[in-house]
């Protein structure tokens, strides 16, 4: 009797053995997507840029507003910019008596808030811009991650690089023109992982004018575009070998040339890498903590896997093999650069790890996005600096700021004052100030410090007979540990 299916019934074809398993085979690199997923994708990258925009804005405003100014910096920028709003030579007095502030660092680049500035002279007006600019380096950002890995994947990515502690401490930390590297980069850097050479580069380019360093800085993403353009694209590659060379020919004469030419001691910064100072093994556990944090938490490691990651080298050198203690650390703003570097390392690092062999790869690389976004939030809600912003205290006025200005108003502008800290960003925008104790011979026409914590001593007028002998000071008032003299 015949049995259907059974391999032994009369007249039945013998059955062939089963096809092995097809070999895993990497996925293909992503096509590009429909018009409608670009324009989506580009739509959250400018709705996320802009809540980071407006977290960054409140966060600098507010510490201003209270006066939480944590260096001079803020100042010296300040005056910078106001000698560019009104067409004159950068002079920051803060810095000594007529000091050019190109003889200090080489960032030409800051005479773009002018205009600004001109409209709006005041210190908050930097701190906008800072966060304007911070904030927009975001969108690059999710955009490449998009592209490569998927929207929500792009925007997790796009949010956990806004959330860094690298952009946060340097929100903190006032104002800086390493803000105007940031965007740079990260639009550079977008363009390298999108095979446009010619744009990297030409993002890349105005990085000379931020600040002396970023020469090398430019050097190093030259070389990455001419590493991986050096196939399909000769000239490309070609033309980024030239660029590397000029970036660093122009470091060295920013270094040697240009900035001696405005300053009379030369370069200021030698000094950091003095031979008699601390050595490259000096406060290895401090270098490889900072070094932990720009890996691990923003990356999980996985930004190693990729070459663009040699853009932060040169950064990350300068810091590590200088004497002073304070560019080891995780503090102030020497860590925003790294942010889009190693984001969008690890942007090319995902994108080669989704298509790997090795399944636990392919895993980590597609929960990794989700796990950093969730790390950012949770540092951002407990002890990076927005954290703050759940703090019902960051949008209250303290009374002691508000006796404060009331004081510093009698002070009339256009006025020369000798300063420190406390009350320096509530007069640099109407006077001309210097720091307390380098005037160099300069007579200010009043003394304004902060001296609450007691460090000049309890008689006013004899710090003053300290500072100017042969000039005589009489006491305006005092509010809250900060003292006002006036010279009679």
């Amino acid at each position: 009797m015949f049995i259907s299916g059974s391999p032994k019934a009369a007249g039945a074809l013998p059955t062939s053995p089963a096809p092995p398993p097809a070999p895993l085979v990497p996925a293909p690199r992503r096509s590009p997507r429909g018009p409608e997923t670009a324009f989506r994708t580009s739509r959250n990258a400018w709705l996320l840029a802009a809540a980071l925009f407006l977290a960054y804005a409140v966060l600098s405003v507010s510490r201003h507003r209270r006066m939480e100014t944590l260096s001079w910096d803020l100042g010296i920028f300040e005056q910078a910019v106001r000698a560019y709003a009104w067409l004159q030579p950068p002079v920051v007095d803060l810095k000594g008596p007529g000091a050019l502030v190109l003889g200090d660092h080489f960032s030409p680049v800051i005479a773009l808030i002018a205009p600004f500035y001109r409209v709006f002279p005041t210190p908050v007006t930097l701190l906008v811009v800072q966060a304007a600019l911070f904030a927009l380096s975001a969108v690059p950002v999710t955009r490449a991650a998009a592209r490569f890995l998927g929207p929500a994947r792009g925007l997790a990515l796009g949010a956990a690089y806004g959330l860094s502690w690298g952009i946060q401490r340097a929100v903190e930390f006032d104002f800086h023109e390493i803000c105007f590297a940031v965007p740079l980069l990260a639009f550079a850097l977008e363009a390298l992982l999108a095979r446009r050479w010619w744009c990297a580069l030409g993002w890349g380019l105005p990085l000379l004018l931020v600040k002396e360093d970023l020469g090398v800085t430019l050097a190093a993403l030259a070389l990455v575009v001419a590493w991986r353009a050096r196939r399909n694209d000769r000239w490309a590659a070609r033309g980024a070998l030239a660029v590397a060379v000029v970036g660093v020919v122009s470091a060295a004469l920013v270094f040697t040339v240009v900035i001696p030419a405005f300053a009379a001691d030369g370069y200021a910064y030698w000094d950091k890498l003095d031979g008699d100072g601390p050595g490259p093994l000096d406060g290895l556990a401090t270098k490889l903590s900072t070094l932990a944090w720009v890996l691990v938490p923003t990356t999980g490691l996985l930004a190693l896997r990729s070459p663009l990651l040699l853009v932060a080298a040169p950064t990350l050198g300068w810091r590590f093999l200088s004497g002073d203690e304070h560019y080891w650390s995780t503090d102030w703003h020497y860590s925003a650069v790294l942010m889009p570097v190693v984001a969008l390392a690890l942007v090319d690092a995902l994108d080669a790890a989704r298509r790997s062999p090795r399944p636990w790869l392919r895993a980590y690389s597609l929960q990794l996005p989700a796990g950093l976004l969730a790390a950012g939030l949770a540092l951002s809600a407990t002890t990076l600096p927005l954290s703050r912003l759940g703090e019902a205290t960051t949008y209250e006025r303290p009374a002691r700021v508000g006796a404060v200005e009331r004081l510093l108003a009698r002070i009339p502008d256009g006025a020369s004052v000798e300063s420190d800290i406390g009350p320096i960003t509530r007069l640099t925008s109407r006077c001309r100030v210097f720091w307390i104790g380098d005037t160099r011979g300069v007579l200010p026409d009043y003394l304004a410090y902060d001296n609450d914590s007691g460090w000049a001593g309890e008689d006013p007028l004899g710090y003053a007979r300290q500072l100017h002998p042969d000039a005589r000071f009489t006491l305006v008032g005092t509010a809250r540990g900060i003292v006002v003299l006036r010279r009679i």
